[in-house]
């Protein structure tokens, strides 16, 4: 799964790429510093995982993950092309959902490509511009179903009138939703990539001071985002690079004790965007190996075993398995069983975040 950082140039999504991943992306003051996307595979911060591993003690340890794309910043025209535009959209369209870059500090150092800093304007320079090239997608995509239309076709007519309903609610500026639509619907915008319907992660970037006592200006941006539906998260990008730098746990928990927050910027991004995705996570525990998989929300025990390898899916048979909180309160998969706290799931078990399960299958 990709999750893709985008905003205007100059908003700090470089900066914020380095806080996630181990590849250095170059940062500078300039627009269009990053013109080929910086990617990266970021592993998840959890708890479970961490407790897990010290019930066990495995040799192996996998955490999950998930790849971040540092896109370069887009500008107003972008849709037309302006600020090699088209490049930067199609990379924007290969990802699955989009962490949105709001710059929301003030620095005469650090130049603004519309020359002041309003992340609502920012925010909307960047909407417009997603807006504008999917309905370039549907008309092309609608002159096509047209004609099938026309010969009574009835998947093409449904297709015409879900394109009319999605065109009209983009040019009168409604919000769209993914989630607005049924599952038949669903799978045929899924094939469209279109980019204002991704889900969308909103993360603000502050300075230090904002991190401490957020103005109530700050407060006000954060309300009317989280209006649109989406999540939210504040960060100062410049602050995080420096706690990332910092080699020990002790020197980091001792930042952030100073800012008054129990979790850095970084380690939240990256949960709130493996939420944004729709993802769970399973494990698999033994003295071999203690792995995090992660899966859709909603899924099956077979779906989910084919995550491991086809072969259980194909070959499923039944599904062993224990809850998180009863692992750690009995200590081990052996003291579970004798308390009767391993549960058998067949075929139709839907599979819960936590769960920690072993796959009986045929060969």
């Amino acid at each position: 799964m990709k999750a893709g950082i985008v905003g205007l140039p100059n908003v700090g999504k470089s900066t914020l790429f380095n806080c996630l991943s181990n590849v250095k992306a170059q940062s500078a003051n300039f627009p269009f510093c990053t013109i080929e996307p910086n990617i990266g595979l970021v592993n998840i911060p959890d708890k479970r995982l961490n407790k897990l591993v010290e019930l066990i003690s495995p040799e192996k340890t996998v955490p999950n993950s998930v790849e971040i794309v540092d896109i370069a910043g887009l500008v107003k025209g972008a849709s037309k092309g302006e600020g090699l535009g088209n490049q930067f959209l199609s990379n924007i369209r290969e990802t699955n959902a989009i962490i949105h870059v709001l710059r929301c500090y003030k620095d005469d150092n650090i130049t603004h490509v519309e020359g002041s800093v309003d992340p609502l304007r920012d925010k909307e320079i960047i909407d417009f511009e997603l807006k504008l090239k999917d309905l370039e997608t549907l008309e092309k995509r609608k002159e096509k179903i047209v004609r099938a239309a026309k010969t009574g076709d009835k998947q093409s007519i449904a297709e015409l009138s879900l394109l009319e309903i999605i065109i009209k609610s983009l040019n009168d500026g409604v919000n769209v939703k993914i989630t607005d639509f049924n599952a038949d619907s669903i799978k045929i915008i899924k094939s469209m990539s279109l980019l204002s319907l991704k889900p969308v992660l909103y993360v603000c970037n502050v300075n230090e001071q904002s991190i401490k006592n957020p103005s109530n200006e700050l407060i006000s941006l954060i309300d009317s985002l989280k209006k649109t539906g989406s999540s939210v998260i504040t960060l100062a990008a410049k602050t995080e690079e420096e706690i990332n730098e910092l080699d020990s746990y002790d020197d980091r928990k001792m930042f952030l004790d100073d800012l008054g927050i129990a979790e850095s910027g970084a380690s939240n991004l990256i949960k709130e965007t493996h939420k944004l995705l729709n993802l769970s996570t399973f494990y698999t525990a033994g003295k071999k190996e203690v792995r995090a998989w992660t899966f859709y929300k909603g899924s099956k025990a077979p779906k989910v075993a084919g995550i491991i390898h086809s072969d259980f899916e194909k070959g499923f048979i039944k599904a062993e398995v224990i809850k998180y909180f009863d692992y750690v309160a009995f200590g081990s998969e052996s003291k579970v069983k004798e308390a009767g706290k391993l549960k058998t799931e067949g075929k139709d078990y839907v599979v819960n975040d936590g769960d920690i399960i072993n796959f009986r299958f045929n060969t």
